[in-house]
């Protein structure tokens, strides 16, 4: 069995996974809140965290791993989403509308990490599901002590639990300091977060011993992943930005209401994302969605292949030469496998690289590598295609951008190639390439490299990529190719 090593951000050290139940391992990832479309930082932990489900599943079998990753459908963003659709006319009433907004939300989201090759997890909770759980652990947290009603809140006294700080490293008055806090008379400390809360008239809300309200934003992944893990489990992970306070108020409210379990045994956070070396933001207009990059024809393999190229504890930068080249690389791999039967045997070198702390750009390297050995030597495709695909790249369903290329050969005639697609653009590239074929070998003996250049060029600024061996040519259509530059060539 593969051993898999992970940097483990409450310990801070790398250590071996060792699941408490290798039959029943146990992946827990925190979901999106369903207000808008997911954002690019946003696709970087699930791609990220849908790799080590794949290496899990590789690992210890299909069967004996879970993983759930939660959407919350109760949030404020969600409301006044749906308070400004009602004041523009929209029929219904608030809880319709509010349910109408996260269901197409959650289908966005579904649609957009579909196209990115990211596996269903096997639970997709949400939060408004499992307000009886969180009542429950309110309860039993007030009862032991851990918790406090004030003016119809119930809140978390954080300084009852001795072991609070130890997931970002720092003390309570550190995080006073340096934190912005809510600040309200209600509150015995500062530092105290909210579990229950009132709800308005114009809110959703829930019955429960405090009066109508709805959950706290923290309590909701405590509660849902002690429902459907217990109170111990292996794996819970997410984007750096949730490590404090979202992450460090889950460990405090689920040690103290249930005491004899461990939580979560392993904390994995990915580092932020940015865009051409800046943060990406609304204002620097560098903002945008996994949607908007698949509208404007990026392939969603594209985005996977540039999402994995850096190590997930690192931040990464999306930049548009980095998807370039993604591209090309992924349409060469996908012409070396074509036709192949994929292997039960990815390469061993893969699997190490990502047993080791989950390191995808390591695989890449190993993946170029191997994709240029089995280029030249014409063996190990069918365990390279595994091995892509452990990653999630190579699969059949996310192949439809590649266009196979047309490859030409010195002596083959216009009218010898493509006969069945005479007539059109591709018929039109088949014979390019061949008419370039003779053209490489008349220079070669002439010497006289001019006409081949040119043709090269004008191919090139109608968006095809050329490929150039001894023995043939490929053409390749590229994001910007232009069928009507290559009609004028004809």
């Amino acid at each position: 069995m593969a051993t898999i090593k992970l940097t483990n951000t409450k310990t801070r050290r790398k250590e071996v996974f060792s699941p408490i139940d290798p039959t029943n391992v146990r992946m827990y990832v925190c979901g999106p809140t369903v207000y808008d479309r997911a954002h690019l930082g946003n696709a970087r932990p699930v791609v990220v965290f849908d790799v080590l489900y794949r290496l899990l599943r590789h690992v210890y079998g299909a069967d004996h791993v879970t993983y759930v990753r939660n959407f919350t459908d109760v949030d404020d963003k969600i409301n006044a989403e749906a308070l400004r659709r009602q004041g523009a006319g929209t029929p219904g009433t608030l809880e319709e509308l509010i349910r109408g907004r996260t269901e197409e939300t959650i289908a966005w989201y579904h649609a957009d990490m579909d196209a990115l090759g990211a596996l269903r997890p096997d639970h997709e909770p949400r939060a408004t599901e499992y307000i009886p759980q969180m009542v429950a652990m309110i309860e039993g947290l007030i009862a032991s002590g851990h918790a406090y009603e004030a003016e119809r809140h119930v809140l978390f006294r954080v300084r009852s639990y001795a072991g609070y700080g130890a997931l970002s490293g720092r003390s309570i008055d550190d995080m006073i300091a340096g934190a912005r806090v809510e600040v309200a008379p209600y509150k015995e400390d500062p530092m105290d977060f909210v579990l229950w809360k009132p709800s308005s008239a114009q809110e959703p809300g829930w019955d429960s011993p405090w009066g109508r309200g709805r959950p706290g934003w923290h309590i909701e992944c405590s509660a849902m992943a002690q429902e459907l893990f217990g109170p111990s489990f292996d794996i819970h992970a997410g984007g750096i930005d949730l490590q404090f306070p979202h992450h460090e108020n889950e460990i405090a409210q689920s040690a103290c209401a249930y005491p004899h379990g461990e939580f979560a045994r392993v904390w994995l956070h990915n580092e932020m994302l940015q865009v051409e070396g800046k943060k990406m933001s609304k204002s620097l207009g560098n903002f945008f969605t996994v949607r908007d990059l698949l509208d404007q024809g990026v392939p969603g393999e594209v985005i996977r292949f540039v999402l994995l190229g850096t190590h997930y504890s690192k931040p990464m930068d999306w930049t548009a030469e980095k998807a370039r080249q993604a591209r090309e690389t992924l349409s060469k791999w996908r012409d070396i496998v074509s036709g192949l039967e994929v292997s039960d045997r990815p390469y061993e070198e893969v699997v190490t690289s990502l047993g080791d702390d989950l390191n995808t750009a390591d695989a890449l390297s190993w993946l170029h590598t191997l994709a240029k050995s089995v280029a030249i030597s014409g063996h190990g495709g069918p365990r390279f295609l595994a091995s892509a695909q452990l990653l999630g790249l190579l699969r059949p369903e996310m192949g439809a951008w590649h266009k196979p290329p047309i490859v030409g050969r010195a002596g083959q005639s216009l009218e010898g190639v493509a006969q069945a697609a005479k007539g059109t653009v591709e018929w039109t590239l088949a014979g390019l390439s061949s008419h370039m074929a003779n053209l490489q070998l008349e220079s070669k003996k002439s010497k006289d490299f001019s006409a081949l250049d040119r043709l090269k060029m004008q191919l090139r600024s109608a968006g095809v990529e050329v490929r150039m061996t001894k023995h043939t040519i490929e053409l390749v259509p590229g994001p910007d190719f232009d069928p009507a530059k290559i009609e004028a060539l004809k």
